[in-house]
């Protein structure tokens, strides 16, 4: 071969093998952050022993398309000094770009002959392979913490009766603020968490504006409407825990909405009891305030620009990957017990902590 000619074909070679990699990669689809929940599952066996319980990690998201058909999302798990440990697949369809999609996977599906007695850092990354293109991506990575308690039985026989469990103390001062519902006259929502068990009478969320609440809607001196909330359990295992444990383990998102409150309303309809609150028509300062078993719990704080938008940036800057705007979320009181008010610094969306962003004490 001429001397001359192997650079060329080195260049030629470069340029295939990278537009390969572009071609599966530049319009790979995204994981949404904001719905990511990494738990820990836990058996009542070890190693076909009963006398020990041990787990396996549980993961569910939102992903982003497009998908590609014969693609497969999966989920890796490394133990830390111990390498690989569990690989599964999440169910996986094909997705036009725009649209999402929820998957999960692992936990009771996971052999058990993988549980694990392990607690601590556990490294973990989600990824796309698809065979039929001969590419693989990863989509996702991030780190959890992995804790265990004592499960709530008694006597001698039980003493490794152990429930496992993620610490996820870090959501405690994040939550969001959207839109949802009529393109036409879309509803305001607002989202966060709570450590301990959570039901949808306890919470009674309010909305104010200057100083003013406009969160609910009344006729001729009754209320006929207020915000309602939507509590999701996370960490709920089939097992339970020592009374012992503060807030037995349990983290729960609680989604508030407020069927009155609408970002604008270009439908012209109003309910029975009037017009909604518009908040094109009211910029400037809102905040959401959270009573929980009737004691003041949360406060939610964003602005609303003359367009009826809050979008704050923090969301786009750190590719959260959804439509939600991330803002701070004020803790009052002490019904979440003992809680790590600093772990958002570090262990925010599972290792991904926030740029930009600074949570309220």
């Amino acid at each position: 071969m001429p001397s001359n000619l192997l650079p060329v074909l080195l260049f030629l070679l470069a340029v295939i093998l990278s537009t390969g990699s572009r071609a599966f990669g530049a319009d790979q689809p995204t994981i949404n952050k904001d719905s990511l929940q990494v738990t820990a599952y836990t058996f009542n066996d070890y190693k076909k022993s009963f006398d020990t319980w041990s787990w396996v990690p549980s993961v569910a998201f939102h992903v982003n398309g497009p998908i590609a058909s014969g693609s497969q999302i999966y989920a890796e798990f490394t133990i830390p000094g111990s390498g690989p440990w569990v690989k599964f697949d999440c169910k996986t369809e094909e997705l036009q770009a725009g649209r999402a999609s929820k998957t999960e996977g692992g936990g009771r599906d996971i052999p058990e002959d993988k549980g694990s007695l392990y607690t601590g850092p556990v490294n973990f990354a989600i990824k796309m392979r698809n065979e039929l293109a001969g590419g693989d991506a990863t989509l996702f990575t991030g780190r959890i913490y992995v804790l265990k308690a004592h499960s709530n039985e008694h006597g001698p026989k039980v003493v490794n009766h152990f429930v496992y469990y993620v610490n996820q103390d870090w959501k405690l001062p994040i939550g969001c603020v959207y839109t949802s519902g009529e393109k036409d006259s879309p509803m305001l929502n607002a989202a966060f968490w709570v450590r301990g068990d959570a039901d949808t009478a306890s919470f009674e969320p309010h909305l104010f504006y200057q100083g003013k609440e406009v969160g609910k809607m009344t006729f001729e001196g009754h209320e006929v409407e207020k915000a309602g909330c939507q509590p999701e359990l996370e960490n709920v295992t089939t097992h339970y825990v020592a009374d012992s444990v503060p807030q037995k383990a349990k983290w729960a998102r609680v989604t508030a909405n407020f069927p009155s409150i609408r970002r604008f309303n270009k439908t012209g309809q109003a309910a029975p009891w009037g017009p909604p609150f518009l908040l094109s028509a009211n910029p400037g300062e809102y905040e959401i305030k959270v009573l929980w078993h009737n004691h003041l719990a949360r406060s939610l704080k964003f602005t609303v620009d003359a367009d009826g938008k809050f979008d704050n940036g923090i969301a786009s800057s750190n590719h959260i990957g959804s439509k939600h705007v991330i803002v701070p979320v004020q803790v009052i009181g002490d019904q979440d017990g003992p809680w790590d008010h600093n772990a958002w610094k570090t262990d925010a969306f599972y290792g991904n902590p926030l740029t930009g962003f600074t949570a309220v004490q």
